[in-house]
This record gives C-alpha cells, structure tokens and sequence, in this order.
C-alpha cells in the first residue's frame, strides 16, 4: 500500500524515535519533537512504538491513501478531515481506499503527527527512519515531503487488523472514526501559557542572583528564529557572575544553553551532539513534548523540580501508556468499535 502526497504542508517529515545510539560518534539523535504524541499515534493504531510517522508543523499535507487504512493523529489539532468527516486528534479511524486526509488552520500546538497501521516504509539510516533536513538523510530523500511522492506502508499488525475490523462497515462513510480514544493522562498538554518543570543544570549556580530568580519567575517568548535544532526564547536577558570559559560537554533534548547574548536556547531534537556553552537547567522529559508543541510567538514560564520528581511524573506516564496498551486488546474483545 502506498500513501501518495497532494501537498507536503509546511514541513512534513518521517520520523521515529531518532538514532540516541550514535551520538558518540557526532550524529544527532533527531527524531520526533513530540515524543508523546508519536508514541500515543503509534499505540492508536497497533504499531510498535518505535514505528515510523509523519510529522506535520503548522499546515499539514494532503494525503490520498491507496487502500483501506488505519491512521491516529495526535498532537496539535489542524482541523483534519476526510471530505465531509473530521477525523479528531488521539482517536483511531480507517479511511476507505481512495481517501483523502486534508488539514485546515492550526487549532491548537504546532506539530501533528499522522500514524499509519504497518507504519511508514523508509530505508534505515543509522538504525532509524527518522528525517535529519541538515545533512539531508533518513526519512524520505533525507527532506521535507513535496507533492507527487509516494510513501511505502508496512504490514500491519495482528493488533492494528483487529482495531480495523472493529470499524469496518460500521457505516459506509470514507472515514470511520473510533468511539474510543487516547486517555488525558498519556496525551500531551495544552495550556494557554505554559508552564515547563526544569531541572538544575550542571551550570545554573553560574547565574547572578537576579538572573536566577528571572530563569523561573519570568515569562520567555519563542523566538522566530526557532527550529527543530533548539528554541531561542525572547525574554529578560540572563548573565553569569564571571565570565567562564567551559569546554564543550554532551547536550541532550531539553538541556538549556546560555549564550553570550543572554537569552537562553532549548536544545531540541535535532541538536548537536555536544555545546560549549553553560547548561542551566535540562527540561524534565515528561515536559518536552509541551515545548515541542510552541510556535513562535508563544509564551512559556519554567518551574524548578527535582531531578527525582521529574523521574517520577516519567514512570507515571510509562504506566499510564503501558494500562492504556493493555487495555485496547481488552476494548477490543468486548465489542469496542466507532462512532
């Protein structure tokens, strides 16, 4: 089965959960921004966790599937919907063959990401079939999706056949969605301003008293000049009590730099795998996919936790998504189907 694409959007990317085994050896780990949402999409639909997705930022493609498939959007609502049928975020639905998925304006958050059952079929690249735009490789032709290519769907599981079934000829439309959906628990949060749990950095006794009290009692923006390598955040500029000269160190999604100008840089999925400046605080795991979720112009406030707290609210979540896993087999058997 192919996916052939009508429009590719703003950008449109294959991603998984990136390449984390390879940084020693200079290559970013990449991958989704969202991890929660790409993780949920994957569940929704039966595939492996891991599986390959499309992530869709600010205007989604237009897609036309070659056959009846099972597809899961989550993350940002872009107001999908297959002819006269919107398809809402973190609900399971099986499109007939011949539909076609469009998106509209941006409701809420900034990346979407579509789940295919079997998963999207690209070629590994470094033990992944995430799409790294700065070197141009992974994902498909290493870049963003252009109208006239033709996606490749894996084989869909034994899980993903029965959640299709369950809404097959349940009513006759294009697209069928499923009663069921996604618990608030494992989704990703939407606020009107958001608040992100951060913890200690190696360099955060480094601020000036001022700066550290600005770091957690003030308001950042998202700056335009943002991306999937980090977000610049606008704000009240932070300084250091000395100059320091630090050598460059191991980064990881979330860590936060301070550059010389003073407005610090969330380090993003597609960062570098090393950085030389002060790292004054690592956003707590469960809170990325909350920044993964700004566009520019948004606004967010940090909030210092504990490392142990923050280790806490991710085991929580991993067992909310390990209950949720258990239960879609157990839905299933007792009759789940659509709306």
């Amino acid at each position: 089965m192919t996916i052939r694409v009508v429009t590719g959007g703003l950008q449109t990317t294959v991603q998984d959960l990136g390449r984390p085994s390879h940084q020693h050896q200079g290559i970013p780990g990449g991958g989704a921004m969202d991890r929660i949402a790409m993780r949920v999409g994957n569940l929704l639909v039966g595939n492996d966790a891991n599986a390959a997705t499309l992530e869709s930022t600010l205007i989604g493609p237009t897609l036309t599937f070659g056959a009846e498939t099972l597809i899961a959007l989550t993350g940002a609502d872009l107001e999908a919907a297959v002819g006269a049928t919107p398809i809402p975020p973190w609900h399971p639905a099986l499109l007939s063959a011949g539909a076609t998925l469009r998106f509209g304006r941006a409701l809420r958050g900034c990346r979407t990401y579509v789940a295919v059952a079997g998963g999207i079929d690209v070629p590994l690249v470094f033990d992944s079939r995430s799409t790294y735009l700065r070197a141009e490789f992974g994902g498909f032709d290493g870049r963003a999706l252009h109208a006239g290519d033709h996606l490749a769907v894996g084989e869909p599981s034994h899980l993903s056949k029965r959640i299709m079934s369950s809404l097959r000829g349940s009513n006759g439309h294009t697209a069928t969605v499923a009663r069921w959906s996604a618990g608030a628990s494992i989704r990703t949060t939407f606020t009107e301003e958001a608040i992100v749990r951060l913890i200690r950095g190696a360099h955060t006794d480094l601020l000036t008293e001022a700066s550290l009290a600005a770091l957690v009692g003030s308001r950042f923006r998202v700056s335009a000049s943002s991306d999937r390598m980090g977000y610049r955040l606008d704000g009240e500029p932070l300084s250091l009590r000395a100059t320091t000269e630090l050598l460059s160190e191991g980064v990881a999604f979330g860590t936060v730099q301070l550059p010389p100008g003073g407005a610090p840089i969330v380090l993003m999925a597609d960062r570098q795998t090393t950085g030389g400046y002060p790292r004054i605080g690592e956003v707590a795991t469960v809170d990325l996919s909350i920044v993964a979720q700004l566009k520019p112009g948004d606004h967010l406030r940090f909030r210092f936790i504990s490392l142990e707290e923050a280790q806490d609210l991710y085991l929580s979540w991993q067992q909310d998504l390990r209950q949720a896993e258990l239960a879609i087999p157990f839905h299933l058997s007792r009759g789940g189907s659509a709306s």
